[in-house]
């Protein structure tokens, strides 16, 4: 009975409606603080849309910890975990090969007590989505253009800004520029031959502009990068895949995390582009370790150290329980309302709101597809985006 609930449409569409629903009052609150109280109070408005960002985004945890059961296994040295995890700025570096690697990652943020501050450089147009876009512009995230001289400057300045929060920021920055998929491979592939570079078997060659124009703005305000490797094995039982988590199918992440100190990376912008490939480089050495040896360990450079399970939180049980509650109770209400209410404009009314959140979750899931990634770094008449 359990696996039909977990599989039922109907139950899905609950999660969309309590998800957007809970999205939207967020996203009101949110714009009234930020017009209201940031001018004023800029500590107050951040320490708040910490708790509801958190409030947010713990409802997509919450489908990886309880709902599908999914575990995180993290491969970190516990000294960096003790002294440094959840205690100070950051900036991380992961490969963007899933189609859930978000998620993990957000699994990770939630277990580190920074989920409500987790940030990242994204494309310009997803601030104008509502619920998510919304929530992430009031949470002033990097958006970028993808257009060089003006992200230069809109880089150091949303640095400067985010990294002005009263509690630890972890900004993600995806150095490849776009999800990894065959093409795109070939592609990147096809770049390094070019340029006599070396070639990256499970990673796109990345783009150093964004991670050098950032450089000398995170050296004054962030001490330390996390390089993060993710991996799942390829003989699970079920893909990592959003559909999959939605319908109760469990996966399990592995996750190699290791700090660098930012001052140890090279100030020229020369030097810190070479730096860059060479830390995918050793990304791909981890990656193929655990392809053909099931640890990161055996066939890298990389001192051992034991994987660390992560429990879920009883945080992301409860906040999802009093959203559904709070959202569902009316919203449900209402709908039965309209659909046997005898009238056909009222139940066309009803038919119409339940067909937006369907699709509303239909887009969400398929946004995260890798088939449905970014053009960006494929080739088009011969040239590689990546250049």
């Amino acid at each position: 009975m359990v696996s039909n609930i977990k599989e039922s449409k109907f139950v899905h569409l609950c999660f969309a409606i309590s998800f957007f629903t809970s999205g939207l009052i967020i996203n009101a609150i949110q714009c009234i603080l930020y017009y209201g109280l940031k001018p004023f109070n800029k500590r107050l408005y951040r320490s708040i849309g910490y708790y509801l960002c958190y409030s947010f985004y713990s409802q997509i945890v919450f489908i990886a910890d309880w709902w599908s059961s999914s575990k995180l296994y993290i491969y970190i040295d516990d000294e960096i975990m003790q002294k440094y995890v959840g205690k100070e700025h950051v900036l991380l570096m992961m490969n963007h090969s899933y189609e859930i690697d978000w998620l993990i990652g957000w699994m990770f943020c939630e277990k580190s007590g920074v989920l409500g501050n987790c940030k990242a450089y994204a494309k310009k147009v997803i601030q104008y989505i509502p619920a998510v876009g919304w929530s992430w512009k009031f949470a002033e995230f990097v958006f970028l253009e993808r257009s060089y001289d003006k992200d230069k400057e809109i880089i150091g300045r949303q640095i400067n800004e985010i990294f002005d929060y009263p509690d630890p920021v972890w900004l993600l920055l995806n150095a490849e520029g776009t999800r990894f998929t065959q093409s795109k491979h070939e592609a990147s592939i096809k770049f390094a031959r070019d340029r006599g570079m070396p070639e990256l078997k499970h990673h796109l060659i990345p783009r150093s502009k964004g991670f050098t124009a950032s450089l000398p703005y995170l050296k004054n305000k962030c001490p330390g990068l996390y390089d993060i490797q993710l991996a799942f094995k390829a003989d699970d039982k079920y893909e990592p895949t959003v559909a999959n988590l939605l319908h109760g199918r469990p996966v399990n992440g592995y996750m190699h995390v290791r700090r660098i100190d930012m001052k140890t990376i090279p100030d020229g912008e020369e030097e810190a582009s070479e730096w860059l490939q060479n830390l995918f480089r050793e990304k791909d050495e981890l990656q193929e370790s655990f392809h053909k040896h099931g640890d990161f360990f055996t066939g890298s450079r990389f001192k051992k150290v034991e994987p660390v399970l992560q429990k879920p939180s009883l945080a992301t049980l409860l906040n999802t329980v009093i959203w559904s509650i709070v959202t569902l109770t009316p919203m449900l209400y209402y709908l039965v309302r309209l659909l046997f209410s005898g009238e056909l404009l009222y139940f066309s009314i009803g038919v119409a709101i339940i067909t937006i959140f369907y699709l509303l979750m239909s887009k969400t899931i398929g946004m995260s597809k890798i088939a449905k990634g970014s053009s960006y770094g494929a080739v088009q008449n011969g040239k590689s985006k990546s250049e």
